[in-house]
């Protein structure tokens, strides 16, 4: 099989494409090609163009973070012959934490001898999501991320930091109904969603520790207001993963498994976030495409899936 790696060179802290060649020919690993991305969304145009002119099957390697990973997976969506893996080099890489240590994705050895898994996508309206869509708090989040990403000390690993620090100032109350399955989860206002496949968010926040990534379900985690210090209080709980069995959110937190979500603001340019990228809308219906994804899981990674 054709092994395609797709390089974003603006992922991470430094283009990893020398990388990648050194490991390609130390590894003497043969019948591989290097593309490198030219633009925002030029990955999935690339990879359903190459997964059209071929019939054979096709391995691509997405090559940077979460935002290049949902790229090429949204290539690979409704092409039977695409498989997809990760090779982790972006600054955040939330979807492969889903397997446990990303060591395992950076060693070709272990990546390319992997076992071929099916994982579901999220899909809102005609875009993609492998990892989350979160809106709210989050959202706000999200976007100051991209705003500071790049700069020194309050970007890098420590942009997601910057964004929480920015949304609680800006984001504790934001207008909209969440219903999940015909279930209304709220009346008003959340304080955050996250509607997940993977597990984590923000580098090492695990916001769905129930998730399984291949059953059809996505996870639906809905937060009311609450006060700044209530919220300051309840960030390890919820970086740590431990929010779904906290007696004391009881009224606070509304968690579901669901196959259809629907997400209707007050306003028309209510932003979400889909893989850490944002978007703008006034109603979003998001659902889960079961199995929709041929997955390469590197070889030696316990199947968080059992």
């Amino acid at each position: 099989m054709k092994k395609i790696f797709i390089v974003n060179p603006s992922a991470g802290a430094r283009n990893c494409e020398k990388d990648i060649q050194k490991k390609l020919i130390e590894k003497n690993i043969e019948d591989y090609e290097i593309y490198v991305t030219k633009c925002k969304g030029d990955a999935t145009k690339y990879v359903s163009q190459r997964c059209e002119e071929s019939k054979e099957d096709l391995l691509f390697i997405s090559c940077g973070g979460d935002g290049t990973l949902n790229e090429v997976a949204s290539g690979c969506v409704g092409h039977p012959n695409a498989v997809l893996s990760v090779y982790p080099c972006g600054s955040g890489n939330d979807y492969v934490k889903y397997y446990g240590d990303k060591s395992y994705f950076l060693d070709f050895d272990k990546m390319l001898n992997g076992k071929e898994d099916k994982i579901d996508i999220i899909k809102v309206g005609d875009r993609y999501a492998v990892n989350a869509c979160h809106f709210g708090f989050d959202s706000k989040v999200a976007k100051t991320m991209t705003n500071v990403k790049y700069k020194k000390v309050i970007g890098g690993k420590n942009a997601y930091n910057t964004g929480v620090f920015v949304a609680l100032m800006t984001a504790m109350k934001n207008k909209c109904r969440v219903i999940a399955d015909g279930e209304e989860l709220n009346k008003k206002c959340i304080l955050l969603c996250t509607v997940t496949n993977g597990k984590y968010v923000g580098g090492s926040y695990k916001c769905a520790p129930r998730s399984k990534n291949n059953d059809g379900l996505m996870e639906v985690c809905c937060i009311n207001p609450v006060s700044r210090l209530k919220f300051i209080k309840l960030i390890n709980t919820y970086k740590n993963g431990l929010h779904l069995d906290d007696a004391s959110l009881v009224n606070v937190l509304k968690y579901r498994q669901a196959k259809k979500v629907e997400i209707i603001a007050q306003k028309p340019d209510f932003p979400i976030s889909l893989d850490g990228e944002i978007i703008e809308g006034g109603r979003f219906e998001v659902e889960i495409l079961q199995q929709a994804v041929r997955f390469l899981v590197p070889q030696g990674i316990e199947e968080a899936v059992q």
